[in-house]
């Protein structure tokens, strides 16, 4: 597969500085900006999941006319955080 090039981008040169100060050694500019892209394109990428799960899911309870309160999804979440607090320690 043939690769593509991005279009140039302009920002204020403090940001320039400032992405050039956090480059890892042998890292280059271009590299660190493909970075960000790629690890942008997947945040989207998982909330726009994230968002299409919500509203199945959201149809689905509205089909069915079954809910679950709020306060017993917070229970159930409450447990699994002190569950796994307590196997970290």
């Amino acid at each position: 597969m043939k690769t593509a090039t991005m279009p140039p981008l302009r920002v204020q040169p403090e940001l320039r500085q400032a992405a050039e100060e956090m480059l890892r050694p042998g890292e280059t500019l271009s590299a660190f900006v493909e970075e960000s892209l790629r690890r942008n394109v997947e945040r989207r990428r998982a909330q726009q999941e994230f968002i299409a799960r919500g509203l199945a899911s959201r149809d689905a309870a509205k089909e069915s006319g079954e809910y679950v309160s709020a306060k017993k999804v917070l229970s159930k979440l409450s447990a699994k955080l002190k569950k796994a607090q307590q196997a970290a320690k």
